[in-house]
């Protein structure tokens, strides 16, 4: 039953890192000491992303091209756009940092590791999977920022070319520089992924508690009704839903089959938290990137829930056909 709640015990790390930044939020030295430590995980987190990406796996994946657009419009075209409907129709449901925050999740690309994962178990087109879910978090470096700036006006906390500028430094830069060493230092990226992997799961939890450090000193909680947050699960929930069934509707076009479908509504729902934390730390830089964060958090849980029901099911399908 535990696992069915949190199938992802990381989530409980992300809720106490909340609780103690509301506890014993950063001030003062402490604070611009985090910010800086923030800066140099998320450089170093887009660093090793980039050459972790190995480009075989998307050039493998090319020849289904069909596919792999129908994945992409889904993260990066109809998500956005159901986002900035849904603000449209009703703008005063949510405070606007909260909009903000659900147009952030609209905008991120898709998960590599739990995208494939789910795909796997609900028997998809793997290959295709990661082929996908590779192209989306590589181009997602770009298109996330640049959608944010046409959706919600955020041009990297400082507009203009500063913002742009710091965009690039803190995460494009790192990211072509890792995958542009990855002949050199792939080997042992790949002999140490699990010691690696702390950077994108520490990175995380500091964004997450330099951003709420400052926004319970901003008077988060006091702001923030309760119905707001509410209101915020049912938002995220119906996006959930919208997402999974518009996906699962552009899979049944002709010329995709069982496997193909799977692999659609996974790789075009699925959106990455590992990314979006370090990239709010940027786009985002005052008290409201802490409110702004709510979003992906409780959305990041409801996929994994959502999605674990539905792989079973396909995996019992896919079995059942099997054996007729």
């Amino acid at each position: 039953m535990f696992k069915r709640l949190i199938p992802d015990p990381f989530l409980l790390y992300l809720a106490s890192t909340v609780l103690l930044a509301t506890l014993l939020p950063a001030r003062g030295t402490f604070a611009a000491f985090v910010g800086w430590l923030s800066i140099a995980t998320v450089v170093a987190l887009f660093f090793f992303h980039g050459a972790k990406l190995a480009r075989e796996q998307i050039v493998a994946g090319l020849a289904n091209w069909r596919l792999h657009l129908t994945i992409l419009a889904a993260t990066f075209l109809l998500f956005p756009l159901l986002g900035v409907a849904s603000e449209h129709l009703a703008p005063r449901l949510l405070p606007r940092d909260l909009w903000i925050g659900v147009l952030f999740v609209c905008a991120l690309p898709s998960t590599v590791q739990s995208a494939v994962a789910f795909v796997s178990l609900g028997r998809g087109n793997v290959p295709a999977a990661i082929a996908s879910a590779s192209a989306s978090q590589m181009l997602g470096i770009v298109l996330t920022p640049v959608l944010m700036g046409l959706i919600a006006g955020t041009h990297g906390g400082g507009g203009g070319a500063a913002g742009v500028g710091k965009v690039a430094l803190e995460i494009f830069v790192p990211f072509v520089a890792g995958h542009l060493l990855r002949p050199w230092i792939g080997g042992f990226v790949a002999r140490h992924k699990g010691i690696i992997g702390y950077t994108d799961r520490s990175t995380i939890l500091i964004a997450v508690y330099a951003a709420f450090s400052a926004a319970v000193l901003e008077g988060l909680w006091h702001k923030l009704p309760p119905q707001s947050l509410v209101i915020l699960l049912l938002v995220d929930a119906a996006l959930l839903a919208i997402g999974l069934a518009m996906t699962w509707g552009l899979g049944r076009l002709p010329g995709f089959d069982r496997a193909d479908r799977v692999t659609i509504q996974f790789c075009g729902t699925k959106k990455s938290l590992v990314q979006g934390v370090p990239m709010a730390r940027v786009l985002f830089t005052g008290p409201e990137a802490g409110v702004i964060l709510l979003p992906i958090m409780l959305f990041h849980q409801m996929q994994l829930m959502a999605c674990a029901v539905l792989a079973r099911r396909y995996a019992r399908q896919a079995d059942a056909e099997d054996a007729a």
